[in-house]
């Protein structure tokens, strides 16, 4: 697919309202019938940051194209974090706090080094900016209490959300790939949990894994989801 690269130009519009240190982020593994959902962090400086070659949302980059980017992401940016939050914790939580905990816990990495004036998140829904701590496991890790701004395709347009994203994707699909080791019949190293028809073959055949999120709809009983695309 060819589509415009990704640039700096909404982070740099805060420059004027004092908001110099801007982060992106972005989840990777929402839609996942295992694993755990995954938000990846990238903060910079806008009035100097340049822009990175190469970097586009991780769905629409091959695996060996987004390995090669995480060292280059990682110089470019002034801070960067990736958290996760289980199956287990999805299942306690639900999705959207679970979501949260893993946000809070990249938050936690970024602002052990910089702390950003502004966030923005992928999609039309704020579920990152800090709720009641009673919510996590690990209630010391504060949340995010930057202002969040919630833009719709950032991970197309902005370039420090499209970075986080492929951080998160390859932190993401490297813990699946080393879950596949002990849960071979579920081919984990090739659908990274997701839907796909092998997957829920799989799962009709020797049922669900300690790593599958109990909650949803995995059973014959509670009929599965439908197959998807594992591009992202």
């Amino acid at each position: 697919m060819t589509t415009k690269a990704p640039t700096l130009r909404f982070e740099r519009s805060f420059v004027e309202a004092g908001h110099k240190l801007v982060a992106g982020a972005d989840e990777v593994g929402r839609g996942a019938l295992a694993g755990p959902v995954s938000v990846g962090m990238v903060a910079i400086d806008a009035t100097s940051a340049k822009q990175i070659r190469g970097v586009r949302d991780s769905k629409l980059l091959t695996p060996a194209d987004r390995v090669a980017l995480v060292p280059k992401i990682q110089k470019w940016a002034l801070a960067y974090g990736v958290g996760h939050a289980s199956a287990a914790e999805i299942d306690a939580l639900g999705l959207m706090a679970a979501m949260r905990l893993a946000g809070a816990r990249a938050w936690g990495q970024v602002v052990a080094t910089a702390r950003p004036d502004i966030v923005i998140l992928d999609g039309n829904h704020d579920w990152l900016s800090a709720g009641e701590p009673s919510l996590f496991d690990d209630a010391a890790q504060p949340g995010c209490d930057a202002p969040v701004l919630t833009r719709i395709k950032a991970d197309l347009q902005c370039l420090s959300v499209a970075a986080a994203s492929v951080l998160a994707k390859v932190e993401r699909d490297a813990m699946m790939t080393g879950y596949a080791t002990d849960y071979p019949e579920y081919a984990w190293e090739i659908n990274k949990g997701y839907a796909t028809a092998a997957h829920r073959a799989a799962l009709l055949g020797v049922g669900p894994s300690d790593l599958h999120r109990r909650s949803w709809r995995l059973t014959p009983e509670q009929p599965l989801m439908p197959a998807v695309d594992i591009a992202n």
